[in-house]
């Protein structure tokens, strides 16, 4: 899996070679290269940012120089190119998968007050991580990576935890507990102590839809429920419905 990152500033994606991602670069299953936008400017100052048409605050980063250095990482247009901006669509598992499977991205990474429209004509899709506005895309360019070449393989040394954890499936992961048993009162259920592998797996089913249900709605709506997990759907409104009557009941008065 190959990423390219066109960025002002290169030193900062350093934070991803280390642990995993950094040891799967120096085994060669992931590869990296940058180009610097300044090193395609036309001018003695490497300048790539000017003064908006129409006025207005803050700089505009130039299109001459980002599109000189995203060709220079895709001559052949063959890879993902993604433009790292707020108004792109929310990044998700997904997404990950596509580019995984694509095998080449280059993450366009901006800075100031954006870029200019006509970068965009450049680039294959919008990507955002949220809503919200950072100083530039390089962090979101470093989740896309750690995303996706995790699915690579060899990239992570157990394959299976890829595809029991959060949103693998479309629904959250369940809870997972260790040693100790007993942490200041708070103690691991006893059904994964019980041995039966199959009352755990119903159980950590039902918890991850329980969860998904509660803190994701949105993501709950979208899952295909097969008639096992219809089953525990049922089973989660009685469980809510019972701790409403024990809550409008209160603790009662003593005979």
């Amino acid at each position: 899996m190959k990423f390219g990152f066109v960025t002002l500033f290169p030193e900062l994606f350093s934070a991803i070679d280390h642990g995993l991602l950094g040891r799967a670069r120096a085994e060669g299953k992931i590869a990296y290269d940058f180009a610097n936008p300044r090193d395609f400017a036309t001018d003695r100052h490497r300048t790539v940012d000017d003064t908006p048409y129409g006025g207005g605050s803050g700089m505009v980063l130039q299109v001459g120089p980002f599109v000189s250095a995203i060709e220079s990482l895709d001559p052949d247009r063959s890879a993902r190119r993604l433009l790292l901006t707020p108004q792109g669509k929310p990044f998700v598992q997904d997404d990950a998968r596509r580019y995984a499977a694509h095998g080449s991205v280059v993450c366009v990474c901006g800075r100031y007050e954006g870029f200019d429209e006509r970068v965009r004509d450049f680039v294959d899709e919008e990507i955002s991580l949220g809503d919200f506005v950072m100083l530039g895309g390089e962090i979101a360019a470093m989740a896309i990576v750690e995303a996706t070449a995790r699915l690579m393989p060899g990239v992570i040394g157990n394959p299976e935890s890829i595809v029991e954890e959060s949103h693998a499936g479309g629904a959250l992961e369940y809870p997972q507990y260790t040693r100790p048993l007993d942490y200041r009162g708070r103690l691991v259920p006893d059904v994964l102590r019980s041995g039966n592998h199959g009352v755990i797996e119903r159980w950590r089913r039902k918890e991850a839809l329980r969860r998904t249900l509660v803190r994701r709605p949105d993501l709950f709506a979208k899952l295909e429920l097969d008639a096992r997990d219809r089953k525990l759907v049922d089973e989660l409104a009685r469980d809510s419905a019972d701790a409403a009557d024990a809550s409008d009941e209160g603790p009662g008065e003593a005979p």
